[in-house]
């Protein structure tokens, strides 16, 4: 079994090499609202060599090339949180109907997920902070 800093080590190398559309911060840049956002919150059934890591990160790339597809963020500890955003619901509809998605869909649910939810919010209002650093 692989210790936390091991598991961490190993997700933030994967979360590194993902194009997420991102500010220099890590953030997702996103237009001025309102656009959607879809929050996939997991727990991870975590095991050697399922390929979970290669999914995850075709996923990103996948989702990144949908037409309506704004950037994502995403954090991995106890639970994992992906939000990505999307300028309509209907992007978001397409996405959940992307063969490869659906097929990774049922990967989650037959092997890499004890649980999961799927939220999906309009977003009406966002602000921003960038520290300046001289």
């Amino acid at each position: 079994m692989q210790n936390d800093a091991e598991r961490m080590s190993r997700r933030e190398r994967s979360v590194e090499s993902i194009d997420r559309r991102a500010a220099g911060d890590g953030l997702a840049r996103t237009p001025d609202p309102p656009y959607w956002a879809v929050i996939f919150s997991t727990h991870r059934d975590e095991q050697p060599g399922d390929r979970y890591d290669q999914t995850a990160q075709r996923m990103m790339t996948l989702a990144a090339e949908q037409a309506g597809f704004l950037g994502v963020e995403t954090a991995h500890s106890d639970i994992g949180i992906t939000v990505s955003y999307w300028t309509d619901e209907a992007s978001i509809a397409a996405w959940k109907r992307d063969a490869d998605h659906a097929f990774a869909q049922y990967e989650g649910r037959a092997r890499w997920y004890d649980a999961y939810e799927l939220r999906v919010a309009r977003v009406e209002r966002a602000h921003r902070f960038v520290r300046d650093h001289p």
